[in-house]
């Protein structure tokens, strides 16, 4: 396979990928504006800015941090490249110059969701109809993950599909988590238990993980149980563990993957589980950061080994 081609199909899932976490996460936070008691702690939107590493951006473009700024940041602004309509537009491009490797029916399905994102996204930045345009994006997103499962060929490509994908999905996890325990840590400690209550159950929500996590737990949600079924589980899709298991899988069904094995290896080794919830902390953050460090890595170990060669050569 062409170097280029790899690394379109690696980004055109990491795109993907993209959209429907950067739904995920608006929509957790617009659940949580709902059932968050309010004598508890005030929820800030600006939180989502902070974790996406979007700052600098969001601050160059809105004096005002309030939701209408960070939800239009995160779904609409085009000079946001990680908003939700530039993540499609640019999993579009890349899927629209690799059309000859993918099933035909791809393409027809990732224009309607484009045409839909665009056409619609008001709904997404007022509240009104905000949850109903999110899960649309997000359906949209699994029937593309579904068409290509039901008839892709196990190939390279599909390999680099996988890459991009997982690397996407446990990079987002860690986000997610992250909000979560930032979340929690403006809280007193009487109102833990009624905060955590609400706070770990949307997070689990967030990840389509509650019931996966009530049948595989078997105890009530508590944030370090909820935190190590995310990181640690081995079954679940979106958990830090199954992810970098099956990057590690892609990975040794393709040429020269000898050094991004040994990086996923060291993140499964720092993938670990959490005794008690006053655990999560400053500490705790600083860990989540340092894996959000391991991921950037990784991506570019992936990059310097398939994808940096001369033009037309093969990844």
């Amino acid at each position: 396979m062409l170097s280029r081609v790899a690394e379109r199909l690696y980004w055109s899932a990491r795109y993907l990928e993209r959209v429907e976490n950067t739904a995920r996460l608006v929509s957790v936070y617009d659940d949580l504006l709902f059932d968050l008691p309010h004598n508890v702690v005030q929820i800030s939107w600006y939180n989502l800015i902070e974790i996406n590493s979007g700052i600098e951006a969001f601050n160059n473009r809105y004096k005002v941090r309030d939701e209408r700024n960070v939800v239009k940041f995160l779904l609409s602004d085009d000079d946001n490249s990680s908003s939700l309509l530039s993540s499609l537009k640019m999993a579009r491009e890349n899927i629209r110059t690799t059309r000859d490797v993918l099933p035909n029916e791809m393409w027809e399905l990732v224009n309607e969701l484009d045409l839909f994102a665009k056409q619609n996204i008001k709904q997404g930045i007022n509240r009104s109809a905000r949850h109903s345009y999110l899960n649309t994006i997000i359906e949209g997103c699994q029937k593309i993950i579904g068409l290509l499962a039901a008839t892709m060929d196990r190939d390279a490509g599909w390999q680099f599909l996988i890459l991009g994908r997982y690397l996407e999905r446990v990079d987002m996890n860690t986000r997610i988590i992250d909000a979560a325990t930032s979340l929690m840590s403006q809280s007193q400690a009487e109102q833990d238990i009624e905060l955590g209550q609400v706070v770990w159950s949307k997070v689990l929500k967030s990840q389509s993980a509650y019931l996966s996590f009530r049948r595989t737990m078997r105890s009530s949600i508590r944030g370090a149980k909820a935190v190590t079924f995310l990181l640690n589980d081995k079954y679940f899709p979106r958990s830090q563990r199954y992810c970098l298991e099956q990057i590690k899988l892609a990975a040794a069904e393709l040429p020269r993957s000898g050094l991004v094995i040994l990086s996923a290896d060291k993140l499964l080794e720092n993938t670990k589980a959490v005794e008690h919830s006053s655990d999560l902390n400053s500490e705790f953050s600083d860990y989540l950061n340092d894996i959000q460090l391991d991921i950037i890595t990784l991506h570019h170990q992936i990059t310097e080994n398939w994808f940096n060669f001369q033009k037309g050569e093969a990844a």
